[in-house]
């Protein structure tokens, strides 16, 4: 009976899992039509994330390649700026370094809601190995009667509220970054007012990407609280 249960509650995930699909249709999209066309300063991503580095007055940060297309991204550890394409003068990969620059700004500054995030991360790191497999654990010993088993069940619980806190903090981490790129970009004239539409779309398909995950997330907490309520009220 539980299994029918479960089977309904995959419902949840339906709209959630629509959305993720189509988030990622629009940041492919949109970043392999913008991928083709250069700026007309012929500006690279590198040189473009430096100017803004230096521009906010942030100093030790390297850039490096790294080999995965849309694989861009910041590491406040070793502050490291990694671009999958950091020659590119297309206004896609312009538009993405400066959004990772803005990262680096943030780590910078001190930005609270990536020291936040940072915070989260070990215990996003131990949900998303664990959460899962202490819940279905939990559930196996709910059905032998064990009383362990409804507390496995709410420790996995637990745990993935973890990770369901690290997908909301990232949404004003990345969409900063992404206000904090736009912004640079026009003010320091590296890309034109045209060109400048084209970047925004860029990150906006990268940014619905984010906001699919913590939807995703958060359907996903519900259903598991179903679940775990389901077979709490079963053993009463």
């Amino acid at each position: 009976m539980l299994w029918l249960f479960d089977m309904r509650t995959l419902i949840l995930l339906i709209p959630a899992l629509l959305f993720a699909m189509y988030a990622q249709y629009r940041v492919h999209s949109a970043y392999a039509k913008y991928a083709r066309v250069a700026t007309r300063r012929g500006i690279t991503a590198a040189a473009a994330a430096e100017r803004l580095l230096e521009r906010a007055g942030v100093s030790g940060v390297r850039i490096e390649a790294i080999g995965r297309t849309l694989g861009d991204h910041y590491d406040p550890r070793s502050r490291t700026l990694r671009l999958s394409r950091p020659n590119s003068p297309a206004i896609a990969d312009v538009g993405v370094a400066a959004h990772e620059a803005g990262h680096a700004i943030q780590h910078a500054q001190g930005y609270a809601p990536l020291v936040l995030r940072s915070a989260v991360v070990p215990v996003a790191s131990i949900g998303s190995q664990l959460a899962f497999p202490l819940f279905f654990i939990g559930l196996l010993f709910a059905y032998m009667g064990s009383q362990l088993g409804i507390t496995l069940l709410y420790a996995g619980i637990a745990l993935f509220v973890g990770v369901v806190l690290f997908t909301l903090v990232t949404l004003p981490v990345e969409f900063d970054a992404s206000r904090r790129a736009i912004r640079a970009l026009s003010q320091t004239g590296l890309v034109t007012q045209e060109e400048l539409g084209a970047v925004k779309e860029v990150l906006f398909a990268a940014a619905l990407t984010y906001v699919a995950a913590a939807a995703m997330a958060i359907v996903q907490l519900l259903r598991l609280l179903l679940i775990a309520s389901a077979v709490s009220g079963r053993r009463r």
